[in-house]
């Protein structure tokens, strides 16, 4: 399963299409918010139940990325793109089955738990891989392949949307739109699998940034560091904050203007959700080469603190303009995306590249938590004022507010990270022998 070695003149260009391959098909999860309407009418759900097979689906991925990022290290790419792609695809396949049956629990399981693994086994793949391509531009190209998990919705969105107009509303509608995207993801990411190469005995084409020769730091010693915990707040409040528009966009925004002389119709919302998604991944090439520019902790306090000031904008008058409330959101989603990309290229800054992936994995369990709470705050407000009698944007200003505090105090996480002390360094053959799980030699 280990991936070809490229020939000598093969470009370094041809890796960030192999992942694009496989993130712009995990990008779907992203779409969800469009069949949260159809689920709930089927199947009698709430808005806080709707939401659980896209929640889990955000824990396994974190958990998946968590555990499986010494796998991937060790294994290659190609076994993670094939790990990926089997269990992506087979949770659509059993998503179908439940949505067929009438059964919930079977589409929690299928598009949650076991896609869910597709997607934090997938979403790390590449990301080793292309900082050995382009040690030179770690930023950039990391934001090129993980661009594509933010722009999938930009596809999967309006084709969802489609299927479910021609396909039915229905269960078993739902259940042929399932099937379908199964089937061709699965075909898409074969690609990814078939073109990944890796650099010769993995160097780099390109010299490489002074962490390279300087600082290395085990995923083991990394996890003791006060700085991958700052990171940990840092990317939990930031993907909180984007992921509680994220995966209720549909809805959010027919709900804002509901009671506006210019509602919002089921099929512009779908066309908001796929803004949304172009917005993450523009955000996630923009904003991670801007980091390469100006650095990543810059780049993050652009992230956090003009993202708190969009949410304060649309709580304050985001229902009385619709223009004001869609480019906020689409700012909010651009910095949600470039802050998955640019934290790749943070933790090489801090850590090395010698185990980048596992790390990266590990930090990931940030996401596991955001992917929880953001839904969870959103959905569970909005349930309970819309309860109390409340309507329109009123269902969503407490959750607003609670954003706006949240990305405050990923701000001050960030300003407390400083470099990693000395003591934490190890050298590569020290940590080959770590990996491996033999005895560290002496130093």
């Amino acid at each position: 399963m280990s991936p070809p070695v490229a020939p000598p003149g093969w470009s370094r260009w041809l890796v960030p299409p192999a992942a694009l391959s496989v993130h712009l098909s995990i990008g779907q999860a992203y779409a969800w918010s469009v069949f949260k309407p159809p689920l709930e009418s089927a199947l009698g759900l709430s808005g806080t139940q709707s939401a659980l097979p896209f929640q889990l689906g955000i824990v396994m991925l974190g958990l998946s990325a968590a555990f499986g990022g010494t796998l991937v290290e060790r294994n290659g790419p190609r076994w993670a793109m094939t790990v990926a792609l089997v269990c992506f695809s087979s949770g659509f396949l059993l998503a179908a089955l439940g949505a067929a049956t009438e059964q919930y629990w079977l589409i929690v399981f299928g598009y949650g738990f076991v896609g869910g693994i597709g997607l934090g086994i997938g979403y790390i793949s590449p990301v080793s891989t292309l900082i050995k391509w382009f040690p030179d531009r770690p930023g950039m190209a990391t934001g090129i392949a993980i661009m594509g998990f933010g722009g999938g919705a930009l596809i999967a969105s309006p084709w969802s949307a489609r299927m479910l107009e021609s396909f039915g509303a229905d269960n078993s509608g739902i259940a042929m739109a399932f099937l379908v995207h199964g089937l061709t993801y699965a075909v898409f990411m074969l690609l990814g699998v078939l073109l990944v190469r890796v650099t010769r005995g993995e160097r780099p084409v390109a010299s490489a940034p002074s962490t390279v020769d300087g600082v290395q730091v085990s995923a083991r010693s990394a996890v003791r560091t006060p700085q991958f915990w700052c990171l940990w707040v840092v990317l939990c409040m930031n993907v909180t904050a984007g992921i509680g528009i994220l995966e209720k966009a549909a809805p959010m925004i027919t709900d804002f203007f509901a009671d506006t002389p210019t509602p919002v119709s089921a099929t512009a919302a779908a066309g908001f959700v796929a803004l949304l998604s172009a917005a993450n991944m523009a955000g996630r090439i923009t904003w991670s080469s801007t980091s390469d520019l100006i650095g990543r902790k810059n780049i993050y306090r652009v992230y956090l603190g003009a993202g708190a000031l969009m949410y304060l904008l649309i709580a304050l008058f985001g229902d009385a303009s619709k223009p004001l409330f869609i480019l906020c959101a689409l700012v909010i989603l651009s910095f949600y995306g470039g802050g998955f990309a640019t934290v790749p290229a943070y933790l090489t800054d801090l850590f090395g590249t010698y185990q980048v992936g596992a790390i990266h994995g590990r930090l990931l369990t940030a996401w596991s938590t955001a992917g929880v709470l953001g839904p969870l705050i959103v959905n569970w407000i909005a349930d309970r004022q819309e309860e109390a009698g409340k309507s329109g944007s009123a269902l969503y200003g407490t959750s607003f507010v609670i954003m706006i505090g949240l990305l405050v105090v990923g701000f001050v996480a960030n300003e407390f990270v400083r470099p990693v002390d000395p003591r934490h360094h190890v050298t590569a053959p020290r940590e080959a022998a770590d990996v491996r799980g033999q005895q560290p030699e002496s130093a």
